[in-house]
């Protein structure tokens, strides 16, 4: 039999029979895992497996390579958050479904999971978490092989004047540098560099940028496969704050 015990956030649960659920966790040492929580769907249990909920995790199974069972006990709630919070709602989901969607499973990613606590931490603070939840994209990328270089330009090595991002390389660009090729190019806010206002529009025009390389970078299919859709939910209730 093999067990360990850690902390991990709730990501999704699903149905599985009649009473039982299948979850899946991100935790700091054991990355994104699933597991059957027996009796998941009673009425009893499943009020505690909502979205976001931190839960002290023991996993059971005969083999390294079976699914396994959970047990749990609660250790923290994040409904209360969410629950009149449009903008926290949809962060939550958004943050959830892009973990499950792009982390490769039983993979520790321990540097992405402490951003994402702090990141989860800061719901319902809706002045703080877009631009929170902008420099978390980035970690995401940064944590997956994928970061973007913006501190000059590629072409020419300048460190003002930069507009734009290659989608080839994730690079800065000016448009002196860019030349003809610059309709080519994603557009590099300057919220995206630490610079300039960080309001809703520019934080929507940001993720803008960061969902290009998360859609045709991070997820399976390179860009066949689309977005989570929480993630466009999310971009619009930023995009409304303005």
């Amino acid at each position: 039999m093999i067990e360990w015990r850690e902390e991990g956030a709730l990501l999704r649960v699903r149905r599985h029979g009649e009473g039982s659920a299948i979850v899946e966790v991100f935790t700091r040492g054991h990355g994104l895992h699933a597991g059957v929580i027996r009796g998941g769907g009673s009425r009893r249990i499943a009020p505690l497996l909502q979205p976001g909920a931190q839960l002290d995790l023991t996993w059971r199974a005969r083999l390294a390579e079976h699914m396994g069972n959970f047990t749990f006990e609660p250790v923290r709630s994040r409904a209360a958050q969410v629950m009149d919070d449009r903008l926290a709602l949809a962060g939550l989901n958004a943050v959830a479904a892009l973990l499950v969607s792009v982390l490769p499973e039983r993979d520790p990613h321990a540097p992405l999971y402490d951003r994402t606590m702090a990141l989860l931490d800061l719901l319902g603070e809706d002045e703080l978490w877009p631009l929170a939840y902008l420099h978390w994209e980035l970690a995401l990328l940064e944590e997956m092989g994928f970061a973007l270089d913006l501190s000059a330009c590629a072409v020419t090595g300048a460190t003002e004047g930069l507009d734009l991002v290659s989608p080839k390389s994730g690079r800065a660009v000016s448009r002196a540098g860019a030349g003809e090729w610059a309709d080519r190019l994603l557009p590099l806010p300057p919220v995206l560099r630490g610079e300039g206002e960080a309001g809703p529009g520019d934080i929507a025009a940001a993720l803008a940028t960061t969902g290009w390389f998360i859609e045709h970078r991070l997820l399976p299919g390179s860009g066949e496969r689309p977005l989570p859709p929480a993630r466009a939910r999310l971009v619009e209730a930023i995009a409304r704050q303005g």
